[in-house]
């Protein structure tokens, strides 16, 4: 069988039944992996070839019954081919050695199956997958119409296998899973990887993750309390109230009668300025109509509004209706985007001591608290409702504390250094050492 060319054919057969293995295993991991948006993407741009990969992504099933086909016609034929075909020939040759010329077939048939077994590895197998892994969608959208032909041609066992699988999954009652689309912790994590390989900012992934926090968010989180709101009083006189205006950085106060219980509208900066040089500040007739929220309206519906009303500004009501707060889109914006600075700049709300220890305002949003000391949900926080650092310690002590009171709460340590009045102005708070193991 020396110089037998029927062998050379044979070996160059069993190379391209390996190929087409290996573009069959690339199509499937290909299609898996594919990112459905970015060949959605592409279908809308004009590329067949991504409708079409699309649309054997759509039906894994199928696409599998094809996949499965393929793959068990070539090992059909390759082993047809492989094994006694070319092992023949080869224990001839062996048959003069020394030592093994006596299991020359054997030893053939071991070598043969094992070189055949090893490139199926790597060419059929391995580096296929390698390739689809590295772009899917590329792979998926130039293999997707010579993979869709051969469904067709194949259709009818396609379809038995397709039919014969889900039959199977009833039967065994397994569901096939709902798709629920891109959920918010793989956004995150998306962009926490994007970050890490640097095609993202640090600040646009604080930027990020501030939205998600933000659609989760309740105006009452956001809104400046009503003891810490300047607005115009009707009562006072012309000079009081160009005091107050003058004292006030807002380009927009509520006005009322006497107290905040009695709300007549909001004010515009720049309408009080036209106002300067008359006898009487006629502030009522000029006021606008105010937004009145609930404190439990989402912040992005408060967004909405805000852009539908064209208003910037709106007051915040408690279920009785009374007004409780102040929420303002230059506060959305400002948790969007960070802390705003200001021309004069507020006392600040975080000081970090020499001693490690934290100087805190009372006023401090919870979500600001826990974002320092990397703390998870807080007791009682869904069921008090409490917004600032403050309420919390009202709401786990119980009762209103008084200057100097401690408590300890997770290996913090809390001291109640400054009340104004009724508010609980400043706090100190100290990390404890953990106790070991």
């Amino acid at each position: 069988m020396e110089g037998d060319p029927s062998i050379g054919l044979e070996i160059f057969i069993i190379f391209v039944l390996i190929i087409a293995n290996g573009i069959f295993a690339m199509t499937e991991i290909a299609i898996v992996s594919s990112r459905k948006a970015r060949l959605e993407k592409q279908a809308l741009e004009g590329s067949a070839r991504a409708k079409t990969a699309l649309e054997l992504a759509n039906d894994p099933t199928q696409l599998l019954s094809t996949v499965q086909i393929g793959i068990s016609i070539i090992g059909v034929v390759t082993g047809a081919y492989g094994g006694a075909t070319l092992a023949q020939p080869l224990a001839v040759f062996l048959k003069p050695v020394p030592l093994i010329g006596e299991y020359s077939v054997a030893v053939s048939m071991v070598i043969v199956v094992a070189s055949i077994t090893y490139i199926s590895l790597i060419v059929g197998e391995l580096v296929p997958k390698k390739i689809a892994l590295n772009n899917p969608e590329r792979v998926a959208a130039w293999i997707a119409i010579p993979m869709n032909i051969f469904s067709k041609m194949f259709l009818p066992l396609v379809r038995l296998l397709s039919y014969s699988t889900e039959f199977a999954l009833k039967m065994l009652n397994i569901k096939e899973p709902v798709d629920s689309g891109v959920t918010e912790e793989e956004i995150k994590l998306m962009i926490a990887e994007g970050t890490a390989v640097g095609t993202f900012e640090e600040t646009e992934r604080d930027i990020v993750d501030r939205v998600f926090r933000l659609g989760d968010m309740r105006v009452s989180a956001l809104m400046t309390p009503r003891t810490q709101i300047d607005w115009i009083d009707l009562e006072d006189i012309d000079e009081q109230i160009w005091s107050d205006i003058m004292e006030s950085h807002h380009s927009r106060l509520p006005v009322a009668k006497g107290s905040l219980d009695d709300i007549v509208g909001v004010i515009y900066a720049k309408d009080i300025l036209a106002m300067r040089n008359q006898s009487t500040l006629p502030i009522a007739e000029n006021t606008r109509e105010p937004l009145f929220v609930p404190r439990s309206l989402r912040a992005f519906k408060l967004l909405e509004q805000f852009q539908q009303t064209g208003t910037h500004i709106a007051l915040v009501m408690d279920e009785f209706g009374g007004m409780i707060g102040l929420v303002t889109l230059y506060d959305i914006l400002e948790h969007l985007v960070g802390e705003l600075p200001q021309e004069e700049e507020d006392e600040q709300e975080i000081v970090q001591r020499d001693d490690d220890s934290w100087l805190l305002d009372g006023l401090l949003s919870i979500d600001e608290f826990k974002e320092l000391f990397d703390l998870g949900e807080m007791p009682g926080e869904d069921k008090d409702h409490y917004q600032t650092l403050g309420g919390f310690i009202i709401s786990y002590l119980g009762s209103m504390p008084k200057t100097g009171d401690t408590f300890e709460w997770n290996y913090l340590k809390f001291e109640i250094v400054d009340m104004d009045r009724l508010r609980i102005d400043k706090v100190i708070v100290t990390k404890l050492t953990l106790p070991d193991g």
